[in-house]
């Protein structure tokens, strides 16, 4: 979910630096001809006056006279680039309500640079009540350009930072290290939120000459951990680091999994892949450890789940820009998964509007269970019983934690799965195949399986039998003390029962192909004043406790006479 926007900082020149009072504020929203026309580029670039005062060469045919004879020995570049001063540019400009989602700012990078050095920040006028405020986020493209899925991204932060760095062997976290070459680069600014008022902003870019560092060498995670063959395996897969807006370190982020019980997590930081090099270290027999993105668009966000490592996926769209499908296959080509998160997140740009018709799996519950996770569970059910009648697959629930930090828990909840062994692919299949079932905790064990007419079928699995042949559906719990189970077909909540005060029990229930199309369960536990779930009542108050544990569906299915 989003981060609250930065603070403003003030931003000062360094010593020795000189910094231009006459850049340019953009009066228009100027397209950009590779892009869509929503999503018009506004760029500001520094006036030639500036250009000159800072040393920059200027553009054009008459640009600069012939050099003059040097009887003095030519210095290498890198010796000459270690002499240069550092330079500092200040780009200034004002957005209007209704500006681009995002505004690009170009500057030019000379020969010789090692550094550069990006802080912002922007105004916070007072708004009426209701009214939402100034939010601006924040990027790097290099000198390939801001072509949408093109190669020139260098990183984003959204709001999470004021300032970062990057240079050939480092980088600020949510930013890629390597080469800073000559060109024009461009900052990018995503003004997510913009006050009747306007938008004030200012960006100060600091070039820091001398000699590169060396190549930088990212460490990915293995695709395979030491698992048990053929087993149920815990996994998150739904966290954030300091390479977003998270406040864990990706070795904080490993040290919580284990804590958890997990086997797996999959790392998705907002808009970025930086982190995916850092994981390798990290990553053991115990926990495997998979690259992947949170794909955060202005009209909802997805998960990419199993990416090649180092793979960046782009958000810059909108539902109704057409480009989601592309981004899709980018993530099936790799083998990876689509995953809608929180689609009924209230926060702005958070509600899911693309559809789920390209989704492998949805993620119906994310972090502590609250009412948004409820309309998830009842728009995923509705979907279940659609594509059952349509012939189509269906698609699989999903359940993480979204840490960010604490107090938020990693792996509550999280999705457990039946895969062939603990490796990328195997947990991939399994999730995209619905052979899962969510949990609140490791503490949290659940078994569901239909019998009749002498066939057996497990969660996600199809058992196919005469229509009105007798069906055993069979739920084991345990760690839920005094729990509801609650058994559900395509008619609703068909069957509840509750659990022990020591949170075991066993719960049996028969039907029949003909009056289920697929049954799945829930647990949950009490309702907040100690009583139990209400199931099918009606009423001024909710009827459910929150979730403990949530399955995908077992699909029934009447043979053809």
């Amino acid at each position: 979910m989003p981060a609250d926007p930065p603070e403003p900082t003030g931003v000062t020149a360094p010593a020795g630096a000189t910094t231009p009072t006459g850049a340019t504020t953009p009066t228009a929203a100027q397209p950009d001809p590779p892009h869509p026309p929503r999503r018009a580029l506004l760029r500001t670039g520094l006036a030639t006056g500036a250009a000159t005062a800072l040393g920059l060469a200027a553009t054009g045919p008459a640009a600069a006279a012939p050099p003059k004879p040097s009887r003095q020995p030519v210095r290498p570049a890198s010796e000459q680039a270690a002499q240069q001063t550092d330079r500092t540019l200040t780009l200034t400009g004002h957005l209007l309500t209704g500006a681009p989602d995002f505004v690009y700012l170009p500057f030019e990078v000379p020969d010789g640079v090692r550094e550069i050095a990006v802080s912002y920040g922007y105004d916070r006028p007072q708004v009426p009540p209701g009214t939402p405020g100034n939010s601006c986020d924040i990027g790097i493209f290099d000198e390939r350009g801001t072509d949408l899925g093109g190669p020139g991204f260098r990183g984003w932060s959204g709001g999470f930072r004021t300032g970062f760095t990057l240079a050939r062997d480092t980088a600020t976290p949510g930013y890629l290290p390597g080469p800073i070459n000559p060109g024009t680069w461009h900052i990018a600014l995503g003004p997510y939120q913009v006050a009747p008022q306007g938008l004030d902003y200012h960006v100060q870019v600091t070039l820091r000459f001398g000699t590169p560092g060396p190549e930088f060498t990212p460490h990915y995670p293995p695709e395979r951990a030491r698992g048990r063959g053929r087993a149920w395996y815990r996994g998150d897969c739904h966290l954030h680091t300091v390479h977003s807006d998270g406040r864990r370190l990706p070795e904080e982020v490993a040290a919580g999994a284990r804590a958890a019980g997990l086997d797996f997590i999959v790392s998705t930081d907002h808009n970025t892949s930086s982190s995916h090099a850092d994981w390798g270290p990290l990553a053991g027999p115990d926990l495997l450890i998979l690259p992947g993105e949170e794909i955060t668009t202005r009209n909802g966000h997805w998960l990419a789940l199993g990416l090649e490592p180092g793979q960046f996926v782009d958000w810059r769209y909108r539902s109704r820009d057409e480009e989601y499908p592309r981004f899709v296959r980018q993530v099936h080509r790799s083998g990876g998964l689509v995953v809608p998160a929180h689609p009924y997140c209230p926060y702005v740009a958070c509600q899911w509007k693309f559809g789920y018709e390209q989704a492998d799996a949805v993620e119906v519950w994310n972090g502590p269970w609250t009412y948004d996770d409820e309309s998830a569970v009842d728009t995923w059910d509705s979907g279940l019983a659609v594509a059952l009648r349509g012939g189509r697959s269906w698609l699989p629930a999903m359940g993480n934690s979204d840490a960010h930090s604490a107090p938020q828990v990693i792996g509550s909840p999280h999705t457990v799965v039946l895969a062939e062994d603990l490796t990328r692919d195997a947990v991939l299949d399994g999730l995209r195949a619905g052979r899962s079932w969510l949990a609140e905790s490791a503490a949290v064990h659940l078994d569901l399986s239909v019998t009749g007419h002498g066939r057996r079928a497990g969660i996600g699995e199809e058992l196919t039998v005469p229509a009105d042949a007798p069906l055993d559906v069979r739920l084991s719990v345990s760690g839920v003390p005094g729990g509801t189970v609650r058994l559900l077909t395509d008619e609703g909540q068909m069957h509840q029962e509750s659990l022990p005060a020591d949170g075991s029990g066993t719960v049996v229930w028969r039907t029949t192909a003909a009056l289920a199309a697929y049954v799945r369960a829930e647990v949950r536990h009490p309702r907040a004043d100690g009583s139990p779930v209400k199931g099918n009542a009606m009423g001024g108050e909710l009827p459910w406790g929150p979730m403990a544990a949530l399955t995908n569906p077992i699909v029934l299915r009447a043979e053809e006479r």
